[in-house]
């Protein structure tokens, strides 16, 4: 397994530790429930250093992009990220990514652990236009520190003023001493705050500054556990669970970042659901009786005749209800339908709901 600059820190801190993505990462401290409750209404760090982060540079690293992307990067501005997936030739997606544009000619993409080798082959093999590619994954540390006070605790150690910094858009700067920050308002969790790219070295200093200035608010390191629940509660898609190899992004209700305003690998079979309807959608689904829906769990109709599956499922610890994602065939999706999930042979009833799961109450 490998470690990241804080594998000790975690340790230390007496993290329930396990393999995630081959990394040696931190599951939670304090258990699940509390670390989920105190993003949601205060503010945790989390470590993610287990992403991958790639430089494209050239005059061709935008078109390089634009043909590997669902998104359209050309309307990116400098210190603007976008979210976007990259297609597979055969309708599938490849990863879900997030596009850093740092100025003209010069990118940041930020993909998942798991697929750091696997994506960085893809785009190499469609490098047929001279764009330098740099793996920084091994040299960079990425800190999510996330919640209402995400930003009253980290403005106590940068002079870039981060209110001024919109929602997916970034500044580079000082921060905790350290110089050219990538200081980003973005992350995982629906609670807000920003996502830190710093140098490993750094990486410990940068921690332990984080966790002074959020004394005040009671800041906790928070593990990968809370870190999917609060994801699963936005209904944000999460890779080898909700998308993989074999679903199209229509199918998967990212339309959204999905452009036919220029062409993309794969992008006709996009087109082909856009326009003629997908069989299955991705939905979010409730339980009405008592269970929780796990992935791989098959949905069914009250028949017991499959209709779908489970992608991911928990018991949602802001709502205090038993939630899921999954995929059911068309017309079963359609919001406030009744569902059932197969649990241990019995069929569970659910029914179809709009997600995000979680709203903002202020």
């Amino acid at each position: 397994m490998k470690n990241t600059p804080l594998t000790d820190t975690h340790i230390a801190l007496g993290a329930k530790m396990a393999e995630f993505a081959g990394y040696n990462m931190p599951i939670s401290y304090k258990g699940i429930k509390e670390e989920h409750n105190q993003v949601r209404n205060s503010v945790g760090m989390f470590d993610v250093s287990h992403m991958g982060e790639f430089m494209l540079e050239g005059e061709n690293s935008l078109a390089l992009i634009q043909k590997l992307t669902s998104n359209d990067a050309s309307k990116l501005t400098d210190g603007q990220a976008q979210y976007s997936c990259l297609p597979n030739d055969k309708g599938g997606i490849v990863d879900d990514l997030l596009v850093y544009k740092i100025s003209d000619n010069n990118y940041m993409l930020v993909v998942n652990a798991s697929n750091i080798e696997k994506d960085w082959n893809w785009i190499s093999s469609h490098n047929d236009l001279g764009v330098k590619m740099t793996n920084i994954s091994d040299q960079t540390c990425l800190l999510a520190v996330q919640g209402p006070n995400a930003t009253a605790t980290l403005q106590k150690l940068t002079t870039v003023n981060l209110g001024d910094i919109p929602y997916y858009h970034f500044s580079k700067g000082d921060f905790a001493g350290c110089q050219d920050v990538i200081l980003s308002a973005t992350g995982y969790t629906g609670a807000g705050g920003f996502e830190l790219y710093i140098p490993n070295e750094s990486a410990v200093t940068v921690w332990n500054k984080i966790v002074e200035a959020g004394t005040e608010f009671g800041l906790q390191p928070i593990g990968l556990g809370a870190r999917d629940t609060l994801r699963l509660e936005m209904g944000f898609c999460l890779y080898g669970n909700d998308i993989d190899d074999t679903t199209n992004p229509i199918e998967a209700g990212l339309g959204w970042i999905t452009k036919f305003t220029k062409s993309f690998v794969g992008d006709h079979f996009a087109k082909d659901l856009k326009e003629n309807g997908a069989k299955r959608k991705l939905v979010g689904i409730q339980m009405i009786d008592r269970g929780i829906p796990r992935h791989g769990y098959e949905m069914t109709d009250a028949a017991g005749t499959s209709i779908g599956v489970v992608t991911s499922g928990s018991q949602t610890p802001s709502l205090d209800v038993s939630i899921g994602i999954a995929y059911i065939d068309v017309p079963y999706n359609k919001l406030d339908t009744e569902v059932f999930v197969k649990i241990r042979e019995q069929l569970i009833k659910a029914k179809v709901v709009k997600m995000p799961f979680y709203q903002k109450t202020n």
